[in-house]
């Protein structure tokens, strides 16, 4: 089978888009638009200078007007979002934390969550804590200072 140019600029134009989906930030996806308008130029027979330049001038344009949407899309979380919203409320220990038996345990409003201290010491039942941060599904505390 023989390829022609508008079947490799699809071919191009597909794998774009199917990267896209796999990566975040809307590059890859203008790219995909470029290669598939090019494509469509080599189907009306225009010549190769024409498809390159209209691959990209169109990637470009496109990329470049994306780009304050792109960055609003996939900038990070705000803190206080999801489990960083818990990072300097105070918490109860309901499982003693000691970090050399790799246990620890605490109450953060009405969830419990498995603890670990910041300092690396035991702290018993009971005991008041401070989250200073979330590592995975992990509290770090701090005793509270009483």
């Amino acid at each position: 089978m023989e390829f022609k140019a508008w079947m490799i600029w699809m071919i191009f134009a597909a794998v774009f888009i199917v990267g896209e989906m796999f990566t975040a930030g809307f590059f890859l996806l203008w790219f995909g638009v470029g290669a598939g308008i090019a494509g469509l130029l080599a189907l009306l027979n225009l010549g190769a200078a024409w498809q390159w330049g209209a691959f990209i001038i169109i990637s470009a344009v496109l990329f470049i007007l994306s780009r304050k949407f792109a960055d609003r899309v996939t900038s990070k979380a705000t803190p206080g979002v999801g489990a960083d919203r818990a990072i300097g409320k105070q918490a109860v220990v309901i499982h003693k934390i000691d970090g050399e038996k790799g246990e620890g345990r605490v109450r953060l409003a009405k969830e419990e969550w498995n603890a670990e201290s910041a300092t690396g010491e035991v702290i018993g039942i009971g005991s008041t804590v401070v989250v200073v941060r979330v590592e995975g599904t992990r509290l770090i505390v701090e005793k509270k200072g009483e």
